[in-house]
């Protein structure tokens, strides 16, 4: 089966072509990571996917999509990470990180109370943007960032990225999708600029090519570097596929691994289709420009997987909700190995 076929990128290798897909655990204080999620990326490894990637981890404090989320801006927070770090390799698979700044989507309470914008008197905090547009009615507008808080952007992401290596991780993932800063920048929808970083694609383009030029200043050349793009706003005249797999030969050619394959985001009122695999076509039309990629969204059993790998629609399935459901799936997948103290269950 080619879902149990290991994939090599430069210096690490994939026992299989299953990952976890980063998704917010809304459960960190001060961006500390703890027992909890330990026990939700260790117990993900345990249960056999061959990739573990990490939730968005904020550059910076003011990067948080809330007040819970994960962190890479201090050493403190460096601690908490290896612990997780080393048990996800003691089981054999890889340790990876989505590194990330919210932007205009920062200041918010997590989904489950609500996920409204925060008021400063509530714990919330002042957000940033390419524009002083804001994300939803009635939040508040970013401030727009000037060059000095372009340059402070960039090198969060280049020192969270070093803390990154530090902390053990084997894949590093810069988070240019879903809304948040980088995406921002990206769409001519959230990012009404007229100097160097906006207007045409190739300024919109500038501030995550700076971000990852500067990363890769850290990052060892032989571990791989991902990027996730959302690869459509779902919106006419925002960002778009075509623009994507422009902007996806480039980051090839500046040395990116693999794109990571995601849509939406961006905007409050864009109505998404949602279907069975609905974001696998993106992968596949972008994996033409001979670039690695991972496809996510609604991807639920074995056979739809196997089929994408199959058919050279993506080189790694990410899985989200299934493995939040499943952890053991990958386990119940033939040929994969089961931990010695699991034998007795296979």
């Amino acid at each position: 089966m080619m879902i149990n076929k290991p994939l090599t990128i430069k210096g690490i290798t994939f026992k299989n072509r299953i990952g976890l897909s980063p998704m917010c655990q809304y459960c960190a204080e001060n961006g500390l990571a703890n027992n909890w999620h330990l026990v939700h990326y260790g117990g993900r490894a345990v249960g056999g996917a061959g990739l573990i990637i990490v939730e968005a981890t904020a550059v910076s404090p003011d990067g948080r999509i809330t007040p819970y989320d994960l962190g890479l801006w201090n050493e403190e927070q460096i601690v908490e990470l290896k612990e997780i770090v080393d048990f996800i390799d003691e089981q054999g698979s890889v340790p990876a990180i989505q590194i990330g700044h919210a932007g205009r989507k920062a200041s918010h309470d997590k989904p489950s109370t609500g996920g409204r914008q925060l008021h400063l008197n509530e714990g919330g905090w002042n957000t940033i943007g390419p524009s002083p547009i804001p994300f939803g009615e009635n939040e508040r507008s970013p401030q727009q960032l000037d060059k000095a808080g372009i340059n402070l952007v960039i090198e969060n992401f280049k020192n969270t990225a070093h803390r990154a290596k530090e902390a053990g991780f084997k894949v590093l993932e810069i988070h240019g999708a879903h809304g948040y800063l980088i995406h921002q920048f990206l769409s001519p929808l959230s990012n009404k600029r007229t100097d160097e970083y906006g207007g045409n694609f190739e300024n919109r383009i500038r501030l995550l090519l700076e971000v990852t030029a500067a990363v890769q200043q850290v990052w060892p050349e032989d571990y791989p570097l991902f990027v996730r793009l959302s690869a459509t706003d779902w919106v006419e005249g925002g960002w778009d596929l075509e623009q994507t797999v422009q902007l996806s030969k480039i980051l090839h050619q500046m040395g990116v691994d693999l794109i990571d394959c995601s849509s939406g985001g961006n905007i409050a009122t864009a109505r998404i289709p949602l279907s069975e695999g609905y974001q696998v076509h993106f992968s596949e039309v972008i994996r033409k420009t001979s670039v690695l990629t991972a496809t996510v969204g609604l991807i639920t059993t074995t056979e739809q997987m196997e089929e994408i790998l199959e058919t050279g629609q993506a080189d790694l399935i990410l899985l989200g909700r299934e493995l939040l459901r499943n952890p053991y799936l990958p386990l119940k997948i033939e040929e994969t190995v089961w931990p010695e103290p699991y034998l007795r269950g296979k």
